[in-house]
């Protein structure tokens, strides 16, 4: 029994670590949903992002662009949370990006992006016979993993900004197994250095290398049905930068830039019957509405895999 077990994990590890080449931050049971993993398990995987836009808007100005042709971002990020207690569990996420124009001379850019922790607690968990209703508050910090360049966009893979944020997360769920989900953040981001000792943005000249970065509040709603390990969610996000100026006419965007966008995305989860543990997972996104950002469609792909580590099992 326990060889037997001790083959399937070994399996299911390099399964893993073959698709970490095709796939990137996990859609389940992440800083925003009202999932907590059990104590001593560790949830990971790798989930693989295509996203790629043809027009965008230039504030509030939608267009599209020969120099950027069609743009493509892919990412490929490696995610995991472990269950420290019953409520509270750390995250951790290191991304991968490539990125594309399809037109003009802008050349393309991938490498690592930023190291994004979090420790994410149930402040509080009711049941009754209708159903359970939880109280997340999560705590998260993200600090740039390599020298990118920051000052190409929209090419760059990153900003190089520090970022430090708060969030609170509200999830009801029915006996049937169907939930709703309210998330909403609020995140303070650093100050980024460019390679140049002058910058123009929002109509004013700034003779210093130095840009302050606007704070930024997002807010997801979320319906789906959860049960047995299948997972189907519904969801509508929205994000606004707290000041920034907009792109201007025939300009590139700017690192500290106005960027606003509210997207409408589906996902589900399902386990693989017969194999414990290990689940497949896809979703698709669209941005329907922005402001200087891309009028973008993503879809991702994932397999994850959960650990249990609170004990040998027993033949």
């Amino acid at each position: 029994m326990r060889r037997t077990r001790g083959t399937a994990i070994a399996r299911m590890i390099l399964a893993i670590v073959t698709v970490v080449w095709f796939s990137g931050s996990a859609l389940a049971q992440t800083i925003d949903d009202g999932i907590m993993i059990p104590r001593r398990s560790l949830f990971t995987g790798n989930v693989y992002s295509h996203e790629s836009w043809d027009q965008y808007w230039e504030g509030t100005l939608k267009r599209d662009n020969g120099n950027i042709g069609t743009l493509t971002t892919q990412t490929n990020s490696w995610y995991v949370d472990y269950g420290l207690t019953r409520r509270l569990n750390v995250i951790a996420s290191v991304p991968y990006v490539w990125t594309h124009a399809s037109q003009g001379v802008l050349h393309e850019m991938n490498g690592l992006q930023d190291l994004t922790l979090a420790a994410k607690f149930s402040v509080f968990e009711t049941a009754s016979r209708v159903g359970a209703l939880r109280g997340i508050a999560v705590a998260t910090t993200g600090i740039p993993l390599t020298d990118y360049i920051a000052d190409f966009q929209p090419l760059s893979i990153g900003n190089q900004s520090r970022r430090l944020g708060g969030r609170f997360t509200l999830n009801t769920q029915a006996q049937s197994g169907l939930y709703v989900n309210v998330s909403t953040a609020y995140t303070i981001r650093g100050q980024v250095k460019l390679d140049r000792p002058y910058y123009f943005t929002d109509d004013q000249l700034y003779l210093t290398d130095v840009v302050e970065m606007p704070e930024v509040f997002d807010y997801l709603l979320g319906a789906g049905y959860l049960k047995n390990g299948f997972n189907a969610m519904f969801s509508f996000a929205q994000q606004r930068t707290l000041g920034g100026g907009d792109i201007r006419r025939q300009d590139s965007p700017f690192i500290s830039n106005r960027m606003n966008f509210a997207k409408l995305g589906g996902m589900v989860m399902y386990p693989i019957p017969k194999v414990r543990d290990l689940a497949v997972q896809g979703a698709y996104a669209y941005t329907v509405d922005g402001r200087n950002v891309g009028q973008a469609s993503a879809f991702t792909a994932a397999l994850l895999y959960t650990f249990h580590l609170s004990g040998s099992v027993t033949p």
